[in-house]
């Protein structure tokens, strides 16, 4: 592309992006002028909208994870194995409070004395010896 094409492609790549990623992009310096200044924003928008379409498809579970992974970097292992502890704690309550509220009335039976076996009969084919 051409110095005059990457341009336009950059002003128009930009807004797609969200507003503090375009807020993000002007305050660390990202411009839209001079060749190689240019070339790093063509490359930084294309970082940027990668990663916001990698964020939209994800489910709520997959974010909590990502959020959980990006936030132990900053943890050590003694705050990590105590948050862990805390979310165990939390989650064995919450089980009890369900557990409380959704009684589990019926009993179940499984049965491992009969063993559904299906054979196969199969006729006899007509041999040629």
């Amino acid at each position: 592309m051409s110095y005059r094409e990457v341009q336009l492609a950059n002003s128009k790549n930009r807004v797609l992006l969200t507003k503090p990623d375009q807020q993000w992009l002007k305050k660390s310096g990202y411009k839209n002028v001079g060749w190689d200044k240019v070339i790093l924003l063509y490359q930084k928008i294309e970082e940027l909208i990668q990663e916001q379409d990698y964020l939209n498809d994800l489910s709520l579970g997959e974010l909590f994870l990502e959020a959980d992974r990006i936030g132990n970097k900053y943890l050590t292992p003694e705050e990590i194995a105590d948050n862990n502890q805390k979310l165990a704690e939390v989650n064995n309550r919450i089980n009890e409070q369900i557990d409380q509220a959704f009684p589990d009335t019926e009993d179940e039976v499984i049965d491992f004395g009969n063993k559904a076996v299906h054979k196969y009969q199969t006729k006899p084919r007509n041999k040629k010896f």
